[in-house]
C-alpha cells in the first residue's frame, strides 16, 4: 500500500472514531448480515506488461456480509458478492478485453461500541479472488485472454448508524491487495496490480 493510500485510509478511521465516546450491543455470541451495494474501483493505475500499459475498469454490484461475534466487540466477517464485471484496457489500443470477479474476504473485526447511536469498527482479513468468463475484445478479440486467481490482504473501515434496536446503516471502506498474472493464448505477458477501494451502504441486521 502507498504512502498516499495508508494515510488515506488512517484519515478514514481518525473521522470515523471522532464521535465515540466509551449503540449497538455487540456481545459475545451475536450475529449480523448485511446486504449494500459497494463498488469497486482499482486503484492501482496502469500496469506494464509486455503488451504495454493495462488497466482495470470499476464496477458496482450487490454485496453481502455475515459477521459472528467470537468476543464483545470482536467479530469474524465473511464479505460475498454478485460477480464484478470489469472492462480491460490497453494504452494506445482502448478496450482489449472483459473479466468477471468474485472477491469473498475473511476479516477479523473490533467495534468501538459506545453510548451513542455511532458505531465505529476497523478490520483487518485475507482475500482470495477468483477471475472467470474471461473475454479478449478489440486488439485482442478471438484470443484466450486468462487473469490468474490472487490471494492478498485485506483491510476494513467503516461505521454504523443505528436505525432500529437491531437493525444499523453501514457506511464502509475497504482496501484489497489483488495482483493477477495475465496470459493470452496461455503465454504470461505481465501482472496487474488492481489494488481496489471498495466502497458503500448496506443495512446490517443483528441477530
Amino acid at each position: 500500500m502507498t504512502t498516499r493510500k495508508t494515510l488515506t485510509a488512517a484519515a478514514f478511521v481518525a473521522a470515523l472514531a471522532a464521535p465515540a465516546a466509551p449503540a449497538l450491543a455487540q456481545s459475545k455470541g451475536d450475529m449480523t448480515v448485511g446486504i449494500g451495494v459497494h463498488n469497486v474501483n482499482p486503484q492501482g493505475g496502469a500496469s506494464t506488461t509486455a503488451a504495454g500499459q493495462i488497466s482495470v475498469g470499476d464496477n458496482t454490484r450487490p454485496t453481502l456480509t455475515f459477521e459472528y461475534f467470537i468476543a464483545d466487540k470482536v467479530g469474524i466477517e465473511v464479505l460475498a458478492a454478485w460477480p464484478f464485471e470489469h472492462d480491460i484496457s490497453l494504452a494506445g489500443a482502448g478496450k482489449i478485453g472483459k473479466t468477471k470477479h468474485l472477491p469473498p474476504v475473511l476479516s477479523i473485526q473490533y467495534h468501538f461500541v459506545n453510548q451513542s447511536n455511532v458505531t465505529p469498527f476497523v478490520g483487518l482479513g485475507i482475500n482470495y479472488t477468483t477471475f472467470f468468463d474471461d473475454v479478449g475484445t478489440g486488439a485482442l478479440a478471438g484470443a484466450q485472454l486468462d487473469l490468474e486467481d490472487s490471494w492478498g490482504l485485506a483491510a476494513h473501515a467503516g461505521v454504523d448508524f443505528k436505525v432500529s434496536e437491531r437493525g444499523s446503516l453501514r457506511l464502509d471502506m475497504r482496501y484489497i491487495d489483488i495482483g493477477t498474472d495475465v496470459k493470452v493464448n496461455g503465454a504470461k505477458i505481465g501482472k496487474v496490480d488492481i489494488d481496489p477501494l471498495v466502497i458503500g451502504a448496506a443495512y446490517v441486521h443483528r441477530f
